[in-house]
């Protein structure tokens, strides 16, 4: 288990790295290019990659501090400064959208003539760039890697526009083409950026794990032998990965020591045990006081 996370860390900063040297190098590339071409909307896109190659550094730094183990003030790592990469490359690409979407709309309402060869030429370089970048990167798992995904996923669809539009004003005025593709593949790529943002605010804001069906879980822990109610059964995610639960069992008072160990590993089994690292089961016999109780007022509790 151990092994495959190592595995799977190692994964994550090496494809964030791959995502960031190919996004710099493109970005010097494309500035080359955009004075080249005479285009200001490469030049703009320059700019705009050069802010996402920015957001995609400090995701690959997040990450590799995320790596570091429990501290005496980080008791469970650093496991959460991963998302602060993928929170800041969301917005980073938000906004880069919105500035890219109002660009587009003033090209359509006033169309320019562009260098349309020399837009196909550098289309293709940013195909190749950008393309494998989103290879790479969509193959991982993390929350910070999936919109890393759809922002290079953005780009590459932002060149092929480019391509398709170039080819086409090769053979015919028409410029307003190249903004209306833009527009579209924007809105589309904007889309599906809020939809992940939206799982980072979940992580944020400790709701349970999606897909983690805590009703279902209780009535399992309620089956098992002398395990009278469960009561401050409380989850969350570090990370959207790696997930946390704690839980109060109340067991009978004939249950001995063997018995409740066992409980506890058949708690531990209803997990899965390579998202749920953190795993805590409080035990307390019938008609004993629970000392959270003391504190603040818990829910009724959960009975059989």
């Amino acid at each position: 288990m151990g092994g495959n996370h190592d595995h799977s860390h190692d994964h994550t900063s090496g494809s964030l790295k791959t995502a960031f040297f190919l996004n710099i190098s493109f970005t010097i590339i494309e500035i080359i290019g955009g004075l080249w071409t005479n285009s200001i909307a490469i030049l703009s896109d320059a700019v705009h990659d050069l802010g996402d190659s920015m957001s995609l550094g400090l995701a690959w730094y997040f990450d590799r501090v995320s790596r570091r183990g429990p501290t005496p003030e980080n008791t469970y790592g650093y496991r959460r400064y991963a998302l602060l990469g993928g929170l800041i490359t969301s917005i980073v690409l938000i906004v880069g959208l919105i500035f890219i979407l109002w660009h587009a709309v003033s090209r359509l309402m006033s169309p320019e003539a562009v260098n349309a060869p020399g837009m196909m030429a550098l289309a293709v370089v940013g195909i190749v760039f950008n393309g494998i970048a989103v290879l790479r990167v969509r193959k991982g798992t993390s929350l910070t890697e999936k919109v890393v995904s759809w922002h290079l996923l953005e780009d590459t669809l932002g060149w092929a526009a480019v391509l398709i539009g170039a080819g086409i004003m090769t053979i015919w005025d028409v410029p307003i083409i190249d903004p209306i593709l833009s527009i579209g593949i924007s809105l589309f790529i904007l889309w599906n950026v809020i939809r992940n943002l939206r799982q980072f605010f979940r992580v944020f804001l400790q709701v349970a794990p999606e897909g983690f069906d805590m009703a279902s879980f209780e009535r399992d822990v309620l089956s098992l032998p002398k395990v009278n109610s469960i009561h401050h059964c409380h989850s969350w995610s570090l990370d959207g990965e790696n997930h946390v639960l704690t839980t109060h069992l109340v067991m009978s008072q004939s249950a001995d020591r063997v018995e409740m160990v066992a409980v506890k590993a058949k708690v531990r089994q209803l997990l899965d045990a390579a998202a749920f690292k953190h795993v805590t089961v409080d035990i307390e016999l019938e008609g004993e006081d629970c000392v959270t109780d003391e504190h603040s007022p818990a829910a009724p509790p959960v009975s059989g």
